[in-house]
């Protein structure tokens, strides 16, 4: 491969100013060389060697307004503002239109949080300047940090008016109408931007993003492949194209999708996963076992993947499977609600009342407070007689749930099994002004509380 000629030119700066610091001899740089050695050392982090080609640029051109704006960025760089602004009054009265000046100054108020004073002076550097996509951008960011989406989204379309190319802006655009939740005026901007730019695969993934998001999966697919066709290597358009596709339920599409993100890439367990899943509704069990197994060995600790392999046994109420996987899964991460959950759900599906208490009393204690949680954990002491531990847990939940029905009528039958007739009255009393209709709980959980003539006259009163 043939360097040209500028490319050439400048590795050879680089390896003239190396050789210079390792033999200490003096070479020559033109005031621009020493500018793009500077900015590559700052580009690579390189601070030190940045600041040694500085002071020797400086040594050898002294007046080089381009030299002192590096020196500029450096000082800004470390923080240094108040150096860096006394330096660039004294070039700003040397060369009084000169555009750099005028950013770094911009760029000094906005290291100070002072946006709307970043912002004139970028506006005054728009009167010398002729990169004016630049400034713009620069403008959309400071709007941006004082949290002005739609300046900042104006001046971002002010960027690509004056370079199209300018991916990052693009992003920025679009990132600012799904702030303003303005998706559906984001795809008409895109669709103008794409009649100027017809091969950018930026605008028509992002297109399909927005389609997604908006459930129009048919314009999202067609709005992914566009971005595929422009690019074959589009990762991301591919998985989300497959994700579009199985909203539509063209699960064989969606399966050819996630296969080509694995071709061109080594595969991720998402990808995995949804071929897994697509296969699954395709009733290709084997197929979809194979792929929920490649999850979890791709990544063991993906809860979804090992979840995906338990809930397939479940489904098919294969329960010793399920259990051996979800134990597979807590040997991984003993601290996942959503392991002991399902831990919970299985041993009750195979009447396993005090493992399946202690699943969803884990599953609690680490954080799950969904309503269906508390109430399994709560129906296994149930089963198990423990009705003042049921009692307590019930109190607990209704912290989280205070005007829940199934709470109330299941404090009702425990007190009143236990004989505590006004506790249970009061209970069933609240569960009776919630939702009447509620009252069956009572009736199978509690057959026996149900029949009792006072507990009849009770409801048969308050329907009254």
């Amino acid at each position: 491969m043939h360097l040209d000629h500028d490319e050439e030119d400048y590795n050879l700066s680089l390896s003239k100013f190396e050789s210079m610091l390792k033999t200490n001899k003096v070479f020559f740089f033109d005031s621009e060389e020493f500018e793009e050695i500077i900015l590559h050392y700052l580009d690579i982090g390189k601070a030190n060697l940045a600041k040694k080609a500085l002071k020797l640029g400086l040594d050898q051109h002294p007046k080089s307004t381009g030299l002192k704006l590096v020196q500029v960025e450096m000082l800004v760089y470390d923080d240094k503002l108040d150096q860096a602004e006394k330096l660039l009054n004294e070039l700003y009265a040397i060369e009084p239109t000169n555009e750099e000046i005028f950013i770094q100054k911009a760029n000094i108020y906005s290291k100070r949080d002072q946006h709307e004073k970043a912002v004139e002076y970028l506006n005054i550097a728009l009167k010398y300047t002729e990169d004016f996509a630049d400034v713009y951008n620069l403008i959309g960011m400071e709007y941006l940090f004082m949290d002005n989406l739609e300046q900042a989204k104006q001046s971002f379309i002010k960027c690509l008016e004056e370079d199209i190319e300018d991916q990052s802006a693009l992003y920025n655009v679009v990132y600012c109408y799904e702030f303003l939740d303005q998706n559906l005026e984001a795809i008409e901007y895109l669709k103008t931007y794409i009649e100027r730019n017809p091969y950018s695969e930026i605008a028509w993934h992002q297109s399909g993003r927005l389609y997604y998001g908006l459930k129009d999966y048919e314009n999202a697919v067609r709005a992914f492949e566009f971005s595929t066709y422009i690019d074959d290597e589009f990762i991301g358009a591919y998985m989300e194209m497959g994700k579009a596709q199985e909203r539509l339920k063209k699960y064989n599409e969606a399966i050819e999708s996630y296969q080509r993100t694995i071709e061109l890439d080594d595969p991720t367990s998402y990808a995995l996963l949804r071929i897994g899943k697509c296969y699954e509704k395709l009733g290709n069990k084997v197929e979809a076992l194979k792929y929920f197994n490649k999850t979890v060995h791709e990544d063991p600790l993906l809860d979804k993947g090992w979840i995906a392999i338990t809930d397939f046994y479940v489904r098919q109420k294969n329960f010793l499977k399920a259990l051996y996987y979800v134990n597979k899964a807590l040997a991984i991460d003993d601290q996942n609600r959503l392991y002991w959950k399902r831990f919970g759900t299985i041993n009750k599906a195979m009447d396993n009342f005090e493992e399946a208490e202690f699943g969803y009393r884990k599953a609690v204690e680490f954080g799950d407070y969904q309503l269906d949680t508390w109430l399994f954990w709560v129906d296994m002491m149930h089963q198990m007689g423990e009705y003042n531990n049921a009692i307590l847990t019930l109190i607990q939940a209704a912290e989280y749930f205070p005007e829940e029905a199934e709470i109330e009528y299941r404090l009702a039958g425990l007190h009143l099994s236990l004989h505590e007739d006004e506790k249970g009255n009061f209970h069933l009393s609240n569960g009776l002004r919630l939702n009447v209709k509620h009252q069956s709980i009572l009736q199978e959980m509690f057959p026996m509380i149900w029949d009792l003539k006072s507990v009849q006259e009770y409801i048969a009163k308050y329907k009254k």
